[in-house]
């Protein structure tokens, strides 16, 4: 009798377990009809990464930030930005349809190939803008490859290390990249589905989600086991990393921070007024009431931010050769 409960409960675990996986299987596949690849696609030292180029002028390089993709940039600000500027936005190694990269998920290592996907693209100095994890990046890209870097918009950035994993990003710390598969194709995407309304709260609050973000903003996109396991490969490298953002407030070159006061996920006295007062230089601009997405919430005040920012960079860049040659 006791064999044939055992066998019973084990039937029906691996039924749920199946159905767990051909639900998650077909939730990513109509996602992805939804939202197919938008831009082009580039190897760089065996990442293959995707990112869009439109218009024209002074460079500027998106980057988003952890569980994002372009699509969050592309929601509100590159139609305006790309009337003046020409408006690279990459999806990060691992993440949207960007391949991993072999060196690895740490910021470190993503500087790197950022660095070496502006080399590909033959990007001079341009201005880089990261929002929230990409903001991280960006500080390193800069401290690491300043040749490669003209000035830098952060936008809620994480300058700090966390002493606690922001909510709702705890679910991703997950260590065992099996362990960390297993999860993604069974549960991570009904319980992403279930806690949406909540997630979405504290990543926009106190500012309303936008109707639209789920596929104008590739919101869905996170539904997919590689966005799931995409980001807690992200989250769990950025916490093993040894080099801190510190080296940044050494840099000299323009860098201006966007942070909303109402920001949910990130201390803006942390991160944005404390990193600013250590370093030199450093323009702060608050947004009154905004939250952690003021990328796509407050889309005018972050296309103004990045339109000053840029121009900063271009006298920067006139005034080099002109004080070289005095």
């Amino acid at each position: 009798m006791i064999a044939v409960v055992v066998a019973v409960v084990a039937a029906l675990v691996v039924g749920v377990i199946l159905c767990l996986v051909a639900f998650t299987a077909w939730t990513a596949r109509q996602v992805e009809k939804l939202l197919p690849p938008a831009g082009r696609f580039v190897d760089v030292d065996g990442a293959r990464i995707h990112y869009l180029d439109e218009g024209d002028g002074p460079v500027l390089v998106l980057i988003h930030g952890l569980s994002g993709q372009m699509h969050n940039f592309t929601h509100s600000l590159l139609a305006p930005l790309r009337r003046e500027f020409r408006v690279v936005i990459l999806d990060r190694p691992g993440n949207g349809y960007s391949t991993p990269a072999p060196q690895g998920a740490g910021i470190t290592a993503q500087a790197r190939i950022i660095a070496r996907f502006c080399d590909a693209l033959g990007l001079k100095r341009p201005l880089v803008v990261g929002h929230s994890l990409g903001g991280t990046i960006a500080l390193a890209l800069a401290a690491n490859h300043p040749d490669h870097v003209g000035g830098l918009a952060l936008i809620a950035p994480a300058t700090d290390r966390p002493d606690h994993v922001p909510d709702p990003f705890g679910r991703l710390v997950i260590r065992s990249p099996l362990v960390r598969r297993l999860v993604a194709w069974t549960v991570a995407t009904p319980l992403a589905i279930a806690g949406s309304a909540r997630t979405l709260a504290v990543l926009f609050g106190p500012q309303p989600v936008p109707g639209d973000f789920g596929v104008k903003g590739g919101g869905l996109l996170s539904l997919r086991p590689r966005s799931f396991i995409g980001a807690s490969t992200d989250l769990v490298a950025a916490q093993s990393e040894e080099e801190a953002p510190d080296a940044a407030r050494d840099l000299t070159l323009p860098i201006g921070i966007l942070f909303g006061d109402s920001d949910r996920v990130l201390d803006p006295e942390v991160h944005g007024k404390g990193f600013a007062a250590k370093v030199k230089g450093a323009e702060l601009e608050i947004v009154a009431g905004g939250g952690h997405m003021i990328p796509v919430t407050s889309a005018d005040r972050t296309v103004a931010f990045i339109t000053r920012m840029a121009r900063r960079v271009v006298t920067a860049e006139t005034a080099a050769p002109a004080a070289a040659r005095e």
